[in-house]
């Protein structure tokens, strides 16, 4: 372990002391120990696409797989290097603003990278902010590519957040059951998961956050005087206590997995105290909805923010409440606008039904973290619904411009805003959501299990669909001409698995064997 006083700032400055509580776990992340690998050969698109990356079938929407590839493109076009000036361990892909590496830009981009796994290894991401991990368990929120450093003290109120890396990590635990990764990444989490609580809770254990922290900077959230950007303004933040009780679960599900679940007994406890608490204080009984507390304790219920969502991934909402939470994406007053999901509620003082960035601009990772909340506890009509109009309006916006916005306008078809050509995170929608939701597959690796579940009466399907750590199926099902029809299916696969079809007539389970 480092000796603290032996720590300097630039050659030649006078010393100084580092005030850290060191964690053990933070010591164990492997990471911080790296050496950066030798450069290898970055795959080429044109051949990625032909024979490794998955490819969609959808011959009555073209316009369906020629996003997808634009997407593809893109995301390939910006991959970078870790370097001796970066001092990254891995090269990475980039988040496509300011020159930096953003944490949860970059966890979004991973969650649809799973899906190009085979080609490059875009988990590997992630590796960068491990690897910049402080003795005390703090993880900076944004890096400059050029030499590495961090845009943030600290201790600056904006300077780390969300916590979702443990998100990702877990989808691509539970996509490709890589053990071995599972064990490298979970000190780094720990530490991470420890460094919050100690460092970004109010004397109660609730969590603050601030704009930027939160990643949805300019909304409503702080009182006039006060910078929507920076400031915490001393309130209790609703999506930041809902991430943790996210990061903690997975943590604990991690944990399980590993044998290491009786080390980590105070993730536990905190949220066998937090989802009460959040539950007693956030939630407000007259609006059906979770909000920010105030200094005074008293509820922000004049704001609606997406963030609040968070609470379905997190499994915080009692049984008794849950249809009262989901029914605010089914109110045309809210958030059920012409493209679904808004940042901010429509009855939200501030409201932009152009977009405004954060002021009800509709973005793919926090229309992902809905969607797959809504699937987690079963809502899975309207989950779809939530896609098909999500995802339709990102194609339709890419036919018009031929191009991949950073968001889009809540309360016109097809607008798209802010950044042209962003994959960066943007690329989730048409990659991810489309395999999750349009085409409807659903991988369950570690039973031999494919749910495909089949909305569509059109012909679709997917060539190189990766299952699990060696998978790779095609699929196709013909056309019909009712949705209530029992489709005719064409499946290959190199490794036996099961495969349960789901349609509005019935469903059945085939056992599909290599040939």
């Amino acid at each position: 372990m480092r000796n603290p006083l032996e720590l300097r700032n630039k050659p030649g400055a006078r010393p100084y002391v580092a005030t850290y509580v060191e964690n053990p776990y933070a010591e164990e992340n492997p990471f911080r120990v790296q050496s950066r690998g030798s450069p290898s050969e970055w795959p080429r698109f044109e051949r990625a696409i032909a024979e490794t990356l998955p490819m969609p079938v959808y011959p009555s929407r073209p316009e369906v797989v020629a996003c997808y590839r634009r997407c593809w493109e893109i995301a390939f076009a910006n991959f970078r290097r870790a370097t001796d000036e970066n001092g990254f361990v891995s090269d990475y892909s980039s988040t496509m603003f300011e020159q930096s590496l953003y944490q949860w830009d970059s966890v979004f981009i991973t969650l649809f990278g799973r899906y190009g796994d085979r080609a490059w290894k875009f988990q590997r991401t992630l590796d960068n902010f491990y690897a910049k991990q402080h003795p005390d368990g703090g993880i900076c929120r944004q890096f400059l590519e050029d030499d590495g450093s961090e845009c943030f003290a600290r201790f600056d109120p904006a300077g780390s957040g969300p916590n979702v890396l443990g998100f990702s990590e877990w989808e691509y635990y539970r996509f490709f059951q890589d053990k071995e990764r599972l064990s490298r990444v979970f000190p780094a989490l720990v530490a991470y998961g420890q460094w919050y609580r100690r460092y970004r809770t109010w004397p109660n254990g609730s969590y603050w956050g601030t704009g930027w922290a939160s990643g949805m900077i300019n909304q409503p959230r702080t009182p006039e005087g006060s910078h929507l950007w920076y400031d915490h303004a001393h309130r209790t933040w609703v999506d930041t206590n809902l991430q943790q009780v996210l990061a903690n679960r997975v943590l604990l599900e991690m944990a399980d997995v590993l044998g290491r679940r009786e080390e980590i007994r105070d993730f536990e406890e905190e949220n066998a105290l937090l989802v009460p608490w959040i539950n007693e204080h956030l939630w407000d009984e007259s609006t059906g909805f979770y909000h920010d507390l105030e200094r005074s304790q008293s509820r922000v219920v004049t704001v609606k923010t997406i963030g609040a969502y968070w609470a379905l991934l997190a499994d915080a909402v009692p049984p008794e409440r849950l249809e009262r939470f989901v029914d605010h994406l089914r109110r045309e007053d809210e958030f059920k606008r012409v493209h679904r999901v808004p940042s901010l509620s429509a009855d939200t003082e501030g409201y932009d039904p152009d977009g405004g960035l954060w002021l009800g601009g509709v973005w793919a990772p926090t229309n992902y973290m809905v969607l797959r909340g809504l699937s987690r506890h079963g809502y899975h009509d309207l989950a779809y619904e939530i896609a098909h109009n999500h995802y339709f309006n990102v194609v339709e916006s890419f036919a018009k411009t031929g191009s991949v916005w950073e968001h889009l306008a809540p309360d016109a078809r097809a607008e798209g805003r802010g950044r042209k050509d962003f994959v960066g995170w943007t690329g989730i929608t048409p990659i991810a959501v489309l395999f999750e939701y349009i085409l409807g597959l659903e991988p369950e690796p570690a039973r031999q299990r494919l749910v495909w579940n089949l909305r569509t009466v059109d012909e679709i399907g997917v060539q190189r669909y990766p299952f699990g750590s060696a998978g790779s199926l095609d699929l196709l099902v013909k056309a019909r001409t009712d949705p209530e029809q029992e489709p005719e299916i064409v499946a290959r696969t190199n490794q036996p698995l099961e495969l349960a079809l789901i349609w509005a007539g019935g469903r059945r389970t085939e056992q599909l064997i290599p040939k």
